[in-house]
């Protein structure tokens, strides 16, 4: 997720303090893994630094004072130039989970428990995102369905894995190590 593009995002509608983006972020695009404050006011400093957002207002009230931004024409052509850019595809031929097999096998540790622990993560999500979707609006139900397409990817990935480990195990260690 790109936090500044969400953030400029958010601003375009209306000028915004940073507490209502951060609760505006946290039920749009994160509803199980909320941003932190500390991101979201470092974040709206460097779009301020960049031009992309002004500060608005400061009220004053009981407490400390809040700080009101808006989206600068500067942040709405950024915002635009981004939405209509294709995003790389993903993912990249770098995966944490292909790391940790051929990590394993290098090491002489075996596989099948490394395997048989990430399914069950991986199982264990599913079911928490499953709930979640149930149970949730329309936005937050289609992002429930996307992260559980990618785990689905991920345990066919495993399998695939967990049946090919040894010929893996043997394509690793008989090429010759780079001088």
């Amino acid at each position: 997720m790109s936090v500044p593009y969400a953030l400029l995002g958010l601003l375009e509608q209306q000028p915004r303090h940073g507490y209502d983006l951060k609760r505006l972020f946290d039920r749009y695009f994160a509803p199980d893994h909320p941003l932190a404050f500390a991101q979201v006011y470092s974040t709206l400093g460097r779009l301020e630094q960049h031009g992309r957002v002004r500060l608005d207002a400061i009220e004053r009230a009981e407490g400390p004072e809040r700080r009101r931004y808006a989206i600068t024409q500067v942040g709405t052509k950024e915002l635009e130039r981004w939405l209509e850019e294709p995003l790389d595809a993903e993912p990249h031929l770098q995966a944490s989970l292909f790391t940790k097999v051929v990590l394993a096998i290098l090491s002489g540790r075996p596989v099948e428990p490394l395997v048989d622990t990430e399914r069950h993560a991986h199982l264990e999500r599913m079911r928490e995102l499953t709930a979640l979707r149930r149970t949730s609006t329309l936005p937050v139900a289609l992002l429930a369905d996307y992260a559980l397409f990618h785990l689905e990817a991920d345990l066919r990935w495993l399998e695939l894995t967990a049946a090919r480990v040894d010929e893996l195990r043997r394509n690793l260690l008989d090429v010759p190590e780079v001088p």
